[in-house]
């Protein structure tokens, strides 16, 4: 059975969950990859770094080093399998577990740790929550904290994509708690309708915040939804990093060629607390932390590249090492920078300044000038 078949006949059941790599190592029989030996090392690469630097980003709140952090652990399958699947003109409209995709698409650590921190490296210049990021070279649109509203921004930037006539697909990523949420509605019925070139993904990590999915929805599933709207809703194992990249890769070649937007739920686990903020041992229950560990996409991807003998034991130590030695340089280094520049808070306003701002800003640079820098003040976050 070849692969077009294997997955067209596991996506004709919207309730069955699409799983490739089983928590084993093994393939589902039938089926074999059609990616190469360096590819699969690449997206090894990228989940060993995202999980290094997730460590490290709670590493450094709790340090004081950095003033809020929300990580990722346990979902990378979900968000650099989908997103390894898209071009690399394609936009990600995101929500905030998802910066491999800033990786794979070459965004170098230290600017990650800049805006952590809301330093002069920070591209966003300190105005922006950490972990928020926007990186217009990476087609990566900035991050929102309310829930859901990047996905109406998602469906039209696709329908202005299709509207002229390119290629460009969209790809939004949002939680279960954003499900919830009417910008979820309205962007899902929008696409349907005129067929946007957009990929929904919800990443279900069973968890908005405190609130447990089943007490969002009493529908069998968040894929089951798009039925409704008259598109296909796929759900996917999301700890496994071949069935996101093949189905996302489905999905994106069917909104290429004019077939509309799909659904697709990753269905997988936040193992840690929502953010730095957050005590997750308050309403988890016992033993689920430790029951999803065991799944965990890292390991089980380890243990498929070893059955295949791509990848060997001194091989993933090496790829560890490196990836901290990548993580202590972005540190050393973005903590050099001292704050942003006082003279963005005017020149970020307007593309071209107008003549009141400019007399306002030389007169508050002259200020500065007299009374001196003042302390700086970037760790004192509000939360």
């Amino acid at each position: 059975m070849g692969k077009a078949d294997f997955l067209g006949e596991v996506l004709k059941m919207s309730m069955e969950i699409v799983q490739i790599l089983k928590p084993d190592g093994t393939l589902s029989s039938g089926y074999y990859p059609d990616l190469n030996e360096e590819q699969l090392k690449e997206l090894y690469r990228l989940m060993v770094l995202t999980r290094a630097y997730d460590d490290r980003g709670m590493k450094l709140q709790r340090q004081g080093r950095i003033g809020f952090y929300i990580g990722c652990k346990g979902q990378e399958a979900s968000h650099i399998g989908s997103a390894y699947a898209l071009k690399n003109e394609d936009w990600v409209f995101p929500a905030y577990r998802e910066p491999g995709i800033l990786f794979l698409r070459g965004v170098p650590l230290k600017k990650l740790i800049c805006q952590m921190i809301g330093n002069a490296g920070d591209e966003t210049h300190g105005r922006q929550m950490p972990c928020h990021f926007s990186f217009r070279e990476a087609n990566y649109s900035s991050i929102s904290s309310p829930l859901a509203t990047q996905i109406p921004h998602a469906v039209g930037a696709a329908f202005a994509a299709k509207y002229q006539g390119d290629q460009t697909i969209t790809l939004t990523y949002f939680g279960d708690g954003s499900t919830s949420e009417g910008d979820f509605h309205v962007g899902m019925n929008f696409a349907a309708v005129y067929k946007a070139p957009v990929i929904f993904v919800c990443q279900n990590n069973q968890y908005a915040i405190s609130v447990p999915i089943g007490k969002q929805t009493v529908s069998e599933s968040i894929a089951i939804k798009a039925s409704a709207y008259g598109m296909p809703g796929i759900k996917v194992d999301g700890n496994d990093i071949l069935a996101m990249y093949h189905v996302t890769k489905e999905a994106a070649e069917r909104a290429r060629n004019g077939g509309g937007p799909t659904l697709i739920e990753a269905f997988t686990y936040r193992i840690g607390p929502h953010s730095s903020s957050d005590d997750d041992k308050r309403y988890r229950k016992t033993g689920e932390m430790e029951e999803w560990q065991e799944k965990d996409p890292i390991s089980r991807f380890e243990k498929y590249l070893k059955a295949q003998g791509i990848m060997s034991e001194d091989e993933f130590r090496l790829v560890a090492e490196k990836c901290q030695e990548e993580l202590n340089e972005a540190v050393r280094e973005a903590e050099k920078l001292g704050p942003p520049p006082l003279e963005t808070l005017f020149t970020d306003v307007y593309a071209e300044m107008p003549a009141n701002l400019r007399e306002q800003m030389l007169h508050l640079l002259d200020e500065q000038t007299r009374l001196g820098s003042s302390a700086d003040s970037s760790e004192a976050f509000p939360l």
